[in-house]
């Protein structure tokens, strides 16, 4: 897609003026029985020209964080757009959705199809059906995600830098940790880029929950580039920190057995940081999994055993002494957001300190 033929002013048949808000069922495809199935947005238009920006959430159908923070936005009577245009989508995936999946019922990943081919299979009509529609009408998108099934992800933004355009939006969202990258093939962010529609996502938190602190989190960011773009009026809010991301690792077990971490979603991590410790279920130490490098931890496993080779941290690599990341965040407050992140997101795990046992020698063992 070279063009954008379609404008945010022009709907089918319905038309939204200067200072409209108008709430619309974009129907896509139909039910076995027939029935039309359709993807609620609101669009809302400013009283002078300015920028489209899309919004959307559950891409894939049981992330859900994203949904939560839009619609706030749809249900905040202050969100008040003087200029340009707001296209908010709470769920993508609207059949997924519905069946608590990540996927659509032919079992593709929507997020693995874009731009979509309007003569292909039901993930692919899809796609292409809503990149014409919300791509092609839009100038810049924010698509919200949260970490896969079993894990929990620190918020985190992911972009191509080498596109100023984004360097500016995802600066003005002011996410402490973005992960400099294009993007897989097909998802959403990767092709709307390539037809001249910069988007970046935000990863952040677990499937089927919307967590208070990143939903907050969240609509801050979504504010902050409307501000910044001059859609709205506010200041923004920067963050305690930022830092870009260029390389990430996950950590794997080694032995299995029941996991006790030693950090926590946003804690920062040195080479040979005790991050867990596996232990059998009658609490006989296993293995203590260290960190291979000095680092931020992006998201961690929810589950709370693992068996060798599975992940169990997923790590930013940074330089510490380069960016005084550790400085940053050992001066948080314990109210800010970020702190208040980390604890939320800490309730999914087990958070021990570091002591290992002995396994020679333990109290019930001796005579």
């Amino acid at each position: 897609m070279n063009s954008k033929p379609l404008t945010i002013a022009q709907w089918g048949e319905t038309q939204i003026q200067p200072g409209e808000i108008r709430d619309l069922d974009l129907r896509f495809s139909e039910s076995y029985s027939g029935m039309g199935v359709a993807i609620p947005i609101q669009v809302r238009r400013g009283l002078e020209p300015g920028p489209t920006i899309f919004v959307s959430a559950a891409v894939h159908g049981d992330e859900i964080n994203g949904t939560g923070a839009i619609r706030q936005l749809i249900m905040d009577r202050s969100l008040q757009l003087t200029r340009g245009g707001l296209i908010l989508i709470p769920v993508v995936n609207v059949l997924g959705f519905e069946r608590h999946s990540r996927y659509l019922p032919d079992r593709r990943d929507l997020n693995r199809s874009f731009p979509g081919n309007p003569k292909g299979s039901l993930t692919s009509r899809f796609a292409n059906f809503f990149f014409e529609q919300i791509v092609g009408r839009s100038d810049f998108g924010i698509d919200l995600h949260t970490a896969s099934i079993r894990k929990t992800n620190f918020p985190n933004v992911r972009a191509d830098l080498s596109d100023t355009r984004l360097r500016e939006v995802t600066n003005a969202f002011g996410c402490t940790l973005t992960i400099n990258e294009g993007g897989p093939s097909g998802s959403l962010r990767r092709s709307a880029c390539e037809a001249d529609c910069p988007t970046f996502i935000l990863e952040a938190g677990e499937v089927w929950k919307v967590e208070s602190t990143v939903t907050e989190h969240a609509v801050r960011g979504i504010r902050n580039v409307l501000i910044s773009k001059g859609m709205i009026e506010g200041d923004m809010i920067d963050p305690p920190y930022r830092t870009v991301i260029e390389k990430t690792k996950w950590v794997r077990a080694e032995s299995s057995g029941f996991l006790d971490f030693h950090v926590a979603p946003g804690d920062i991590v040195t080479a040979s940081t005790a991050i867990a410790t596996t232990s059998s279920l009658l609490g006989k130490s296993r293995e203590v999994i260290e960190s291979p490098e000095d680092g931020v931890v992006l998201g961690m496993t929810t589950i709370p055993v693992a068996s060798p080779g599975e992940p169990v941290c997923h790590l930013g690599l940074v330089n510490l002494h380069e960016n005084q990341i550790h400085e940053a965040v050992e001066n948080l407050p314990a109210d800010g957001l970020q702190q208040r992140i980390r604890d939320d997101l800490s309730t999914s795990i087990s958070i021990v300190d570091p002591d290992p046992v002995d396994d020679e020698v333990r109290p019930e063992d001796e005579e």
